[in-house]
C-alpha cells in the first residue's frame, strides 16, 4: 500500500440470522455512499470500521497502517488512535461544554495548547456557518446548529477517516439540505464512509455508491451510474424508478402480456439474444394511460397514493405519476392500459 492509501476493510462480523461481510475501498479523499434496506449490516459495518464491533474476520488498514485484524490474540487499535470518526443522527455534544469547548475537545485531547485549540475550534465553527457562537451552550442551540457543530468537532479532531451514519435523518427538509451543502463543501478532502437512506444524500456527498443487502454487497459504481441501472428491487426504490424483470425477445423486452422496446443503442444489444435475462427501467413520470394496442401493456391497479402534482398509480407492472384529471376514478383493482415512450425504456442485465 502507498501512502495515499485511504481506507482498506475486508469487515467480518456474524450476526443472528446472517453474517455481515463487506469489502471496502475509499481512496484518500474520495467520499463513498452506502446504502441498503434497513438490518442489512450498514451500521454494523461503520461499528466495526470505528472500532465500536469487534471483527469476526476480516482486517482494516487506515492510510496503509493495519489498525484491526481478526486474530488470536486480536489486533486492534481505539478509535482515537486509528484517527477514525464517527458522526451520527444525534449529535451527541458535552452538555456541561461550551460550543468551543466542545469542538475543540478532539485537538486538546490529542495534545494541543488550549489557546490554540479553541482559536482552531472558532475557525472551525465559522466554516461550519456559526461564526461567533462559540460562547453559547448546546441547549441554546437548535438540532440543526447542534448538528453544525458536531461536524466541527469532528473535522477539528483531524481525522484520517470519517464516518457518518445517517446524520441528516432527523432534521427537517431544509436544514439538511444546508447541512447536506456545507458536508460537501468540508469533506472535499477527507475520506469519508457515508451510510444513508436518500439518495440525494449520495449525489450530493458521495463519489461512489456501495449497496449491501443482506449483510453482502449487491451493486457498486458511480453513483449516478448505479441509481441508473439497478441490480435490485431496493435500488430502484431508492432511485424512484420502475425495474420489471423478464427476458429479451426478439430485440425487445417482455414479461407476460408485458412488451416493451427501447431506442438505446446499449439496451437494443442487450436483447439481442432471445432468453437473457432483462429489466426494463424507467421512471413513473414517463408513464402515461394507453390505448389497447402494440405500444401499451395490461395492468391491474394495486395502489393509489397522493403526490405533490397529482397521484401516483401503482400496478402489478410499474408505477405512472399522473395528473388529479388523467387518474379521475381510477380505484385499486381497475384493470388499465400504461405506455411509455422507447426513448425513455432502458434494458439493463439482471445479475
Amino acid at each position: 500500500m502507498s501512502a495515499v492509501d485511504g481506507l482498506r476493510a475486508h469487515v467480518v462480523v456474524p450476526r443472528e440470522h446472517f453474517t455481515v461481510d463487506v469489502s471496502l475501498q475509499v481512496e484518500a479523499g474520495e467520499t463513498v455512499a452506502v446504502m441498503g434496506p434497513s438490518g442489512a449490516g450498514k451500521s454494523t459495518l461503520l461499528q466495526a470500521l470505528a472500532g465500536l464491533e469487534p471483527l469476526g474476520g476480516g482486517e482494516i488498514s487506515v492510510e496503509g497502517r493495519v489498525v484491526d485484524r481478526f486474530a488470536k490474540p486480536r489486533v486492534r487499535t481505539e478509535p482515537m488512535r486509528r484517527g477514525v470518526v464517527l458522526l451520527g443522527q444525534k449529535p451527541r455534544l458535552f452538555p456541561h461544554l461550551s460550543v468551543r469547548e466542545n469542538v475543540a475537545f478532539g485537538p486538546r485531547a490529542a495534545g494541543a495548547e488550549g489557546r490554540a485549540a479553541r482559536a482552531g475550534a472558532d475557525d472551525w465553527l465559522a466554516r461550519v456557518g456559526l461564526p461567533g457562537s462559540g460562547g453559547r451552550m448546546p441547549h441554546e442551540l437548535s438540532g440543526g446548529e447542534q448538528q453544525r457543530v458536531a461536524v466541527a468537532r469532528a473535522l477539528a479532531a483531524s481525522p484520517r477517516v470519517v464516518l457518518l451514519d445517517e446524520p441528516l435523518v432527523a432534521l427537517d427538509p431544509e436544514t439538511a439540505g444546508d447541512i447536506r451543502r456545507m458536508l460537501r463543501d468540508q469533506l472535499v478532502s477527507t475520506t469519508t464512509v457515508a451510510v444513508t437512506h436518500d439518495a440525494a444524500d449520495a449525489v450530493a456527498l458521495a463519489d461512489r455508491l456501495i449497496v449491501v443487502e443482506g449483510g453482502r454487497v449487491t451493486q457498486e459504481g458511480p453513483v449516478r451510474d448505479v441509481l441508473a441501472a439497478p441490480a435490485s428491487g431496493f435500488v430502484a426504490s431508492i432511485a424512484g424508478v420502475n425495474r420489471l424483470v423478464g427476458v429479451a425477445s426478439g430485440g425487445s423486452w417482455r414479461s407476460g402480456e408485458v412488451l416493451l422496446t427501447s431506442e438505446d443503442p446499449a439496451s437494443r444489444a442487450l436483447a439481442a439474444t432471445d432468453g437473457v435475462a432483462l429489466a426494463a427501467v424507467f421512471r413513473p413520470g414517463d408513464v402515461r394511460l394507453g390505448d389497447a394496442g402494440v405500444e401499451s401493456w395490461p395492468a391491474v391497479v394495486t395502489r393509489i397514493e397522493p403526490t405533490l402534482v397529482g397521484v401516483r398509480v401503482h400496478t402489478d407492472a410499474g408505477a405512472a405519476d399522473l395528473s388529479l384529471d388523467a387518474a379521475g376514478g381510477l380505484t385499486v383493482g381497475d384493470r388499465i392500459r400504461l405506455r411509455a415512450d422507447p426513448a425513455l425504456v432502458r434494458f439493463v442485465s439482471v445479475l
